[in-house]
């Protein structure tokens, strides 16, 4: 997860799969360490559009945005 405004990595992790789990754990650690953003932008991958994923923005009133490029 990165800061793009600072060009900042703000928390990452590794996985071979694409289950929202390890997209989750990283999002909870920058909340948690940093404080909720205004806006949270990501592609439109299924580990980001994935219900836990989507319940801990909206659970942050974070508004979510997703990038169509591509499409």
């Amino acid at each position: 997860i990165m800061d793009w405004a600072r060009r900042k990595v703000l928390a990452w992790r590794l996985s071979k799969t694409l289950d929202e789990d390890v997209c989750v754990s990283a999002l909870e650690e920058v909340i948690a360490r940093y404080g909720t953003p205004e806006i949270f932008n990501t592609d439109q991958g299924s580990q980001f559009t994935g219900i836990a994923f989507v319940d801990v923005l909206e659970d942050a009133r974070v508004r979510i945005s997703t990038d169509g490029k591509g499409r």
